[in-house]
């Protein structure tokens, strides 16, 4: 990494811990990597509520997922009340660095973040569209997206892209606050729908995994109530540490090997180019290419 290694807001239990054993990633190197990437991911945590999954283990041993906040944290970790019709879940929200590496030292490797804030936490400020390839190929999904941002396009709608540090890729349109997040579900479901039609061969609404026969699936429920999506900068438990990565359109190449960017080189990556820089200066409302889509 090229950040110099600074002072940690929190302590660090079993720093040395191999969490990439392949490639000799400790505990200490996702602390700090999360460390010198926060400038970068801030904007996107900041009073967002956060579902955690814990690999204690890193790439060895088993994961968990945890909604309610933790022992293990700092005291005055931020958590929002959410009533749920099973009861109250109490949320971490992030946007503070030593929460960040709190659960990272916890082994949260990734981020899995809600559409919206602790503010409206029924009113998503982004869109999602997982597009999980069926063939487990890159390029089937770096294909995929390029037919959505040509919709997306149609519907005046910006969008932006990255990988999702995994074989898949995520496209993400930024929102004003106001729809909820049933409204933006029925919008990407409504736009999968009509893609799918469009190219039956490439892409599938299909939830069934054996009805999908190769096709890219175009994910809607991310964006539901209380769903999440592995955010920007968030690393993965993957060989090679890769970290879902902002890029710009243009460099959206099916040729791309996703864990060429991972916590060994993505600061000096951001150093040189941020694709994602001006994300929220694009919030836009999603009322007429609702009614658009509902049309179609």
């Amino acid at each position: 990494m090229s950040a110099v290694a600074r002072k940690l807001p929190v302590p660090i239990s079993n720093p040395d811990k191999l969490y990439w054993p392949e490639e000799g990633y400790t505990k200490l190197d996702l602390v700090r990597f999360y460390d010198a990437v926060f400038p970068w991911l801030k904007p996107f945590v900041r009073d967002r509520l956060l579902s955690l999954e814990r690999c204690p283990d890193g790439m060895r041993g088993n994961c968990f997922y945890q909604k309610e906040k933790p022992p293990g944290l700092p005291a005055d970790t931020p958590t929002r009340a959410v009533e749920h019709s099973r009861g109250t879940t109490n949320y971490v929200v992030g946007g503070k660095r030593a929460t960040q590496l709190a659960l990272a030292n916890l082994g949260c490797i990734a981020l899995h973040l809600w559409g919206s804030r602790q503010q409206n936490p029924h009113q998503p400020d982004w869109l999602c569209f997982d597009l999980d390839p069926e063939s487990g190929l890159f390029a089937d999904a770096a294909r995929a997206a390029l037919r959505v941002k040509d919709a997306l396009d149609a519907l005046e709608l910006a969008s932006f892209v990255k990988t999702s540090g995994s074989r898949g890729v995520h496209v993400f349109v930024p929102l004003r606050v106001g729809p909820d997040a049933d409204q933006v579900k029925e919008f990407a479901i409504a736009l999968g729908a009509h893609l799918a039609r469009a190219f039956p061969d490439e892409l599938t609404d299909e939830g069934r995994i054996a009805k999908r026969k190769g096709r890219v699936y175009l994910d809607p429920f991310r964006n539901g109530f209380a769903q999440t999506v592995v955010g920007p900068y968030s690393v993965r438990r993957r060989p090679r540490a890769p970290v879902s990565t902002p890029l710009d359109w243009s460099e959206l190449d099916p040729a791309l090997d996703p864990a060429d960017f991972n916590i060994g080189n993505l600061i000096a990556r951001l150093e040189r180019t941020d694709p994602w820089r001006d994300f929220f200066k694009h919030r836009q409302a999603l009322a007429p290419a609702l009614r658009a889509v509902r049309s179609l």
